[in-house]
């Protein structure tokens, strides 16, 4: 029953809905914007968008807003010198408190060597203390736009797939499972995207 839906918030309970939903995110072109990603529900409506490089003008830097277009997630990629020699890059997501990013909710590891890359992308919701050190992982490919977001038991959380064929590239959509938080996920799309060289890097 949709009522006996256990919600499971990150960002927020506000973003976890108890039924399915559907989203849809469509690109924005550079030149719209400075580019971006944004998000609309079943009725169209704008509930989530992304700013990249085109319009905060810094490369590893996102942040997710919601359907009114406040800052809720400040999204980075950790640089420095034990960043630069691992064989991972380093995603951190932070909650928005005043326009500033305060509590950091979730990291995210990406492979970035050849021989890394086997390995799926990992996501620890902070704080840290689980014992297989992550709680979420992205498999299949997010290029194809045919990938599936799971937690550490292997439950499903989010399916992303390709609307149709000609538009793949700018339209697809994230089948979001009862009970997650939305805005969690499209920042995991964000990162995805970003990592990809789509639309939220310059």
């Amino acid at each position: 029953m949709a009522g006996s839906t256990i919600l499971k918030p990150i960002v927020s309970k506000i973003y976890c809905s108890s039924s399915k939903a559907v989203l849809m995110v469509r690109k924005r072109p550079p030149n719209v914007n400075g580019g971006g990603l944004v998000v609309t529900d079943s009725t169209q409506k704008v509930v989530f968008s992304v700013d990249g490089c085109g319009i905060l003008g810094a490369m590893g830097e996102l942040i997710v807003r919601d359907g009114d277009g406040t800052a809720i997630l400040f999204i980075h990629k950790r640089g420095g010198v034990v960043q630069a020699l691992s064989i991972y890059n380093h995603w951190r997501g932070y909650l928005m408190d005043y326009d500033e990013p305060s509590k950091l909710v979730f990291s995210l590891l990406d492979p970035k060597s050849p021989l890394a890359m086997k390995n799926a992308v990992r996501i620890l919701v902070e704080p840290k203390g689980r014992v297989k050190g992550w709680d979420f992982e992205v498999v299949g490919s997010f290029v194809e736009r045919a990938c599936t977001i799971k937690d550490r038991r292997g439950n499903v959380v989010a399916q992303m797939g390709a609307k149709d064929m000609m538009t793949r590239k700018d339209i697809y959509y994230v089948v979001m499972q009862p009970g997650y938080d939305q805005a969690f996920v499209i920042g995991v799309v964000a990162i995805l995207d970003n990592i990809h060289g789509e639309a939220t890097r310059c």
